[in-house]
This record gives structure tokens, sequence and C-alpha cells, in this order.
């Protein structure tokens, strides 16, 4: 392909280079000769191990170039990938002058280009800034509409520095943002020998990926820090708990606990996590991540009573009411908090469990329920068209199998508040709300995923 990238930085640097290496076309842009003239000059503007000689190779094989005119950029390209800096202003916000500045510049040279052309962003922006100003900016500069006069798309990068050139030659995942399935295709192209499994989906989701995957690498190194203090003030190896912690593929290192829904609950988790940060307390060692965790969790049922009582309706039917299916454990289970922070707030409740009888619960689990919901027996009904029937608004705490075809036995004055988000039909209910995930409404981009050969 003929490819314009835009921005000789630590991005756009290894991404001219290494598509160059592999046999593109490209003529990289930025506004600083001294950027520049390295490039023409097969010399590296940045220090990346590998990255001088793929240039020199590049340049004098004539893949690689470098100018500052934008105009004789687009001109020589069909692809043009943005990979300018979005630094942090002092309020935390993103400084996106240099975004915006090549969107007005390409939105120039596209008023006056016969051919078609895409503009794909590499930059990282938050979720909405393409809609809401590097589309505008194209539209008004150019003329022309996106994803039908031109191609458009979101491509997040993820690669570390120090190690760039392997991170973009093997990378495991490549998320594709596009408006259009012309630009889709090709950038799908580029990655069809890299062994990448790619996603196509829409450019707001892409770029929330992006700082998904940036957020939970800054949590997992201060994770391991919290943890590496509590084991030093302990006289314990951190290094060896967090090594045999990531040698479980399984639930540690896995999709595991991984997907929005519901507060934790349980037997383990609550206690465990209690006893940890007091021992912590103990040793002198402060744990952020830790009380942040338990706060999360309060959070997540406080979400919940604010989308119940967002309905306006007073009667609620609870589906589950144990911590997880296919259990009778209520011990700490966050469905008993919300069934009990409901019936204080003077909600009418009915709770259906398949797996819950109160005469058969014994011991610390029937104390647990006792305490919490001595009225337990009287609010429970033996079927899930009982439930129904009780409640305007019908609150999915499980994903027991029981509820796995509800969308049917559903009335349209029912308000859905889904907190496991397994059955994809309820989405479709007209008063329906997600736990962590927007409804799906139907002009939405659905995920495409191409698995690697």
């Amino acid at each position: 392909m003929k490819v314009s990238v835009f921005g000789i930085g630590y991005v756009g640097t290894v991404v001219a280079a290494c598509m160059a290496d592999e046999g593109h076309d490209i003529v990289a842009v930025d506004i600083s000769t001294e950027k520049v003239d390295a490039i023409n000059a097969g010399q590296s503007p940045i220090v990346e191990p590998g990255l001088g000689e793929l240039i020199e190779r590049a340049v004098k094989a004539r893949r690689l170039s470098a100018t500052a005119d934008v105009a004789r950029a687009m001109a020589d390209s069909e692809l043009s990938f943005i990979c300018v800096g979005t630094p942090s202003l002092p309020n935390g916000s993103l400084d996106l002058k240099y975004v915006l500045q090549i969107a007005a510049d390409i939105g120039k040279s596209l008023k006056t280009k016969r051919d078609w052309h895409m503009v794909v962003v590499r930059s990282t922006i938050l979720p909405g800034v393409m809609e809401s100003q590097i589309i505008p900016l194209l539209r008004e500069h150019s003329g022309k509409e996106p994803g039908k006069d031109f191609g458009l798309g979101y491509y997040p990068e993820f690669l570390r520095e120090s190690s760039a050139i392997e991170d973009f030659r093997n990378p495991q995942v490549a998320v594709i943002g596009a408006m259009d399935a012309r630009t889709a295709d090709a950038l799908k192209s580029l990655n069809a020998d890299n062994g990448a499994t790619s996603f196509v989906v829409d450019c707001r989701t892409a770029a929330s990926i992006k700082y998904a995957n940036n957020v939970w690498h800054a949590l997992k190194v201060s994770f391991a820090n919290e943890m590496g203090a509590i084991c030093k003030a302990s006289g314990i190896d951190g290094n060896k708990v967090m090594e045999i912690l990531c040698a479980d593929k399984r639930l540690n290192i896995s999709p595991a606990y991984m997907k929005p829904g519901f507060a934790f609950g349980g037997s383990c988790l609550p206690k465990d996590l209690r006893a940890l940060r007091y021992h912590a307390k103990m040793v002198d060692a402060p744990t952020p991540i830790l009380d942040a965790t338990v706060a999360v969790n309060h959070l997540q049922i406080d979400r919940a009573l604010a989308a119940i009582a967002a309905t306006g309706k007073r009667s609620v039917a609870m589906l589950g009411l144990t911590f997880k299916p296919n259990t009778d454990d209520l011990r700490e289970s966050p469905l008993v908090e919300l069934a009990e922070r409901l019936l204080g707030k003077g909600y009418r409740l009915t709770i259906y469990d398949r797996d819950l009888q109160v005469a058969k619960l014994v011991g610390s689990n029937r104390r647990f329920a006792m305490q919490h919901l001595p009225h337990l027996n009287d609010l429970l009904v033996d079927d899930l068209a009982s439930a129904l029937r009780g409640g305007d608004v019908v609150v999915v705490g499980t994903g027991h199998k029981a509820f796995a075809d509800l969308r049917p036995k559903l009335a349209a004055h029912h308000h859905v508040v889904d907190l496991v988000g397994r059955d994809l039909a309820l989405r479709g209910h007209p008063n329906y709300d997600g736990a962590g995930w927007a409804d799906a409404a139907p002009q939405r981009t659905p995920i495409t995923v191409i698995r690697a050969a």
C-alpha cells in the first residue's frame, strides 16, 4: 500500500519504518525539519532498539521518505495514519491540538483529491472524540462525508517503548475501528500475516479498548507493588508470590472475573480481602488499591439501587439471591444486601431462586440469611412466572440457566435491570438497563472477530 504517516514520534516512526520494511511505500510527515531530515538521511529521530537499521534499509530501498508537505504526502498515498501525540493538560484532559490540526490539514487536501482515500487515527483519543471533534473538522475542511466519500477509522496501537518493533511484528490482538467496509478491509489486510486475532468494532469501542488496555497495565503494576509491600513487611518474597500467581492461566491470568456485572461476594473474596487489609495495617503497609476494591464493590450495589429507583416503580422481582448460580450459599451475597436495602426503602419485593430453599439452609449460611432477611421465606416464590407477576422491575441477578430465555416472558410494562449481561436478547426490551454496558442499539457496529490461522 501507499501510506502517509503523520507524526514522526515514538509511534509514527516505528509504524513508518516497520511498514516500509514489510514492503509498503511510506511517506512520513512532520513539521519538524530535524525529524524529516533525519529520516531522509536514513537515521532514526528517536532511540528504539533496531529502529535505525530498519530506517536505513527502507530509505536505501526507496520505500521510506519524509516531508513537511501535507499535500504531497496525501497525493502520494491512499491511506493516512495520524500518529501525533496527545499529551496531558494540567487538568488531566488530553491536549488534542496536534490531532485536530492534522485532521484540518488532511481535510483540506481531501477536498481536491478525487481518488478514494482512507484516514485512520492511531493517536490515543478518548471515546467520542472522533465523533465530536475529528469528524466535524474533516467534514468542514473537505466538504465530503466520512465513510461515504472517504474512508475513516480508528486503529489503536499497542507498542511498548524499547520493544516496539517486536510488538508491531507479533501482535496478539489487532483492534480495528472503522466507519466503512473498505477501510476495515484495508486494516484487516495489514494484519493478515502477523498472527493477530483481529476485532472489527466501531470507533468508539476501539478507543475504549485502548484505554482499558493501558489502565489495566497500570493497575497490574500498582497491584504487584502493593502486594510486594505487604510481602516485604511480612518477611516474604513478593516476587515468588506474584510469579506463582501468574502461573495460573485458568483463573488469574485469564478472562475469569474479567466481565462487567454485579459486585463480588460469597464466603471467600470479601472475607479474605478484609483479612489481608487488616494484616497489612498490622505490618504498617498501606493498601490503597485493596481499599479502593472494597469501595468499588459497594459502589456497584449503589448503582443497581440507582437503576431501580430511576424506573419510578416500587415493586421489584429479583431473579437470583445467592452469590452465584448453582449454589445455595447466601453468605455475603451482594444480592442479599441489595434486597435488604430495597426492603429498607419500602419496595415491594419478590424473589425467585431455583437453588434456594430456606428449610434446607444450615449453619453459618442460615445464620447470615436470617440476620439480613429474617422474612426471607415470605419473599420467595416457587416459579419464574409468579416472580414476574410480582414486580414491575425485573432484576436479573445471576446467570442461572433458568433465566436464559427470559425475553419472551417479559411484559411491555416490565423494566429490566440486568446485572449479568448473558442474555443478549434482553437488550432488545424497550425498558432495559445493563450494569456495565450500553444498550445494544441496532445501528451500532457488531464485533467481528477474525482469528489468526
